[in-house]
């Protein structure tokens, strides 16, 4: 009975351990977004994170008008990136991302983790 039960927790703990980093930790899709940083910021009550939102832009006006936008979320886990999108604010940019299929409040508010990002000639 005891070797049953000592294989039931290990199955479990495996099992729980794969959910974990399925979960939070494997990236379940990566790619760019460019767009207009629009607001950047450290905010958060128990965990400070570094939050930001990009406007893509679909539709532009004559006059390099957004017309038709949607915002894209995300969250910078590096100060040091986190520091250099600051500075970036209200420039267009190319951000890389990870997309994580959970969040945990002291990664941040999103599940799209920015890992780098590059200011495109204009």
């Amino acid at each position: 009975m005891k070797k049953f039960l000592y294989w039931s927790l290990a199955v479990v703990l495996v099992f729980l351990a794969v959910f974990i980093y399925w979960k939070y930790s494997f990236t379940y899709s990566e790619g760019n977004r460019s767009g207009l940083l629009q607001k950047f910021s450290y905010k958060g009550t128990i965990f400070k994170t570094y939050e930001g939102e990009l406007i893509l832009s679909s539709v532009k006006s004559n006059q390099d008008v957004s017309l038709a936008s949607e915002k894209f979320y995300f969250s910078v886990p590096e100060k040091t990136l986190a520091e250099k999108l600051l500075k970036l604010e209200g420039t267009m940019v190319v951000l890389h991302y990870k997309e994580k299929n959970g969040k945990l409040p002291w990664r941040g508010e999103t599940v799209y983790m920015v890992d780098s990002v590059t200011v495109p000639p204009r």
